[in-house]
């Protein structure tokens, strides 16, 4: 039986104004909350069809978000609030929870399929450190690891084209093992919703 790997989700909530904020020109701010919901609806159905382990929505500012408390209702997931501390902080406490091999994403990249989440679990059962799938802005979509290693997440300068550079970096210096299985990109600008369209997911843009 395959080893069991822990999924941490984090996400905002859709709440207008606080979500997707670079996507309000183009969509609005309920538009841009709408399209974070179909995010978060995507990436933890995705993440549960991989049934690879437990998984957990880490919510920010809380989980009582009716998307959230759906999401559990619905399908069973576990939630958590994300702590204080930036990104790094944050994701750390997610893999910190997990107690064992973990893979943390967002809800930004749609292209993130159930096959590719078990080929990341699968990366960690045989037997390396960490897994890291590089996003081609420069940052990355998903990493994962057989135990937290602060070291990856602590004094980061994120949401920078050098966050999978500098990660890289800190593996190589921390004398860990990795692979990079593929690399994907996530809707953060306007321009991002036009390669929606182009996979076929323009259902999830508010019209």
């Amino acid at each position: 039986m395959n080893e069991r790997v822990a999924v941490a989700v984090l996400a905002k909530a859709p709440v207008a104004g606080f979500a997707k904020t670079r996507l309000i020109p183009v969509l609005g701010a309920d538009g841009a909350a709408l399209l974070q919901a179909r995010l978060i609806e995507r990436a933890v159905a995705t993440v549960c069809a991989a049934a690879i382990g437990p998984v957990t929505l880490w919510a920010t500012p809380d989980e009582s978000h009716p998307a959230f408390q759906a999401l559990h209702a619905h399908l069973g997931i576990a939630l958590a609030r994300q702590g204080d501390g930036d990104l790094g902080a944050r994701m750390l406490a997610g893999v910190a929870a997990a107690k064992g091999p973990c893979l943390v994403i967002g809800t930004d990249c749609p292209a993130l399929t159930s096959d590719h989440l078990r080929t990341a679990a699968d990366v960690l059962r045989d037997g390396a450190d960490a897994v890291v799938v590089p996003a081609d802005d420069g940052g990355y979509v998903l990493i994962g690891m057989r135990r937290a290693q602060p070291a990856l997440f602590s004094d980061m300068l994120w949401s920078t084209p050098h966050v999978m550079d500098e990660t890289r970096r800190r593996l190589r210096q921390l004398g860990l093992s990795w692979q990079e299985p593929f690399t994907l990109w996530d809707v953060d600008v306007p321009a991002d919703l036009e390669r929606l369209r182009e996979i076929g997911l323009d259902s999830l843009i508010p019209s």
